[in-house]
């Protein structure tokens, strides 16, 4: 008899369920994956607290989502917490309305965020070779690094794309100078990540900027994972969409359909990432994996 669980991922920027069917033999099956960008980390930077707002918006999120889980009769539901409430002075106050809701939550570090990731990637892709996972959130940006299913070593960084954008992006569209001082900004730090995984034969993107990026490219609407899952994007062409976004007002942006209109105010920031990760470590290619952190905390679980 297979047992229904659902997972869900509070992140800075997005608020994700994951409801699964694991069976005896410890396989399972998606039965459903939802998300909505809830922004809970905004003016974390600036104020160190999880803003009113925004934490209303993110349990609004997760009342829904537990009346969903409860609906295809999940046993339990399962959150992992990350950067914003690894950072916010009152992150445990909010943690206690999520318990509250019958979620059993818990905030994970960087490190085991990147391990998550790491572990998930290795499993959906199946890459043989070493490869570097880079999974970029709204609040933090990992980079995970190993071969086969064994990580060898990650860094968390404590960017991601609310606090880029709320740090360099003042203007709209964004002035050239403001994109010059956020690109100088991520090399100076992803150097840190190239020189313990400068030997790594794959890169590989995770969260809703890159797979926004392959929608665009290939037209995807509405979204589907399967489409966009195991992908591969050039250099040129994250460059592409880097130069043509960036040009556009955030309202400019808001009116193209892959592009969810919270997303259209930080997916610079985000592309940023990529295409400067792509430049350190002198890659022409990225593969896409749908699997990330609830996919990673899923089958910890399981095993």
């Amino acid at each position: 008899m297979a047992k229904k669980v659902a997972i869900v991922d509070i992140g800075t920027y997005s608020t994700r369920m994951l409801i699964v069917a694991i069976h005896p033999d410890k396989s399972f099956e998606e039965i459903l994956s939802v998300g909505r960008i809830t922004a809970l980390g905004r003016r974390l930077k600036e104020t160190g607290y999880l803003q009113k707002e925004a934490i209303g918006e993110t349990l609004i999120t997760l009342k829904e989502y537990v009346m969903l889980a409860k609906e295809f009769g999940v046993s339990g539901i399962y959150a992992v917490a990350t950067q914003a409430c690894r950072e916010a002075k009152n992150a445990e106050e909010f943690l206690k309305q999520v318990r509250d809701l019958g979620i059993e939550v818990k905030v994970i570090s960087g490190e085991e965020e990147a391990r998550l990731s790491f572990i998930a990637t290795a499993t959906a892709l199946n890459i043989k070779d070493s490869f570097v996972v880079i999974d970029q959130g709204g609040g933090s940006t990992e980079f995970a690094y190993g071969k086969g299913e064994n990580l060898i070593n990650s860094i968390s960084f404590p960017f991601g794309i609310v606090n880029l954008t709320e740090t360099f992006i003042k203007s709209d569209p964004p002035k050239k100078e403001e994109l010059l001082d956020l690109k100088e900004f991520l090399r100076e730090n992803i150097k840190k990540a190239y020189e313990s995984m400068s030997d790594t034969k794959e890169l590989v993107g995770l969260g809703g900027t890159i797979t926004t990026v392959v929608a665009l490219e290939k037209q995807i609407y509405p979204y589907d994972s399967k489409k966009v899952h195991g992908s591969v994007l050039s250099y040129d062409v994250i460059t592409k969409w880097f130069n043509k976004l960036s040009s556009m007002t955030v309202k400019e942006r808001k009116s193209i359909p892959m592009i969810e209109d919270k997303r259209a105010e930080a997916i610079i920031s985000g592309i940023a990432i990529f295409q400067t990760a792509m430049e350190i470590f002198n890659k022409d290619k990225i593969k896409i994996s749908e699997w990330g952190l609830r996919h990673g905390f899923l089958l910890s679980l399981i095993s």
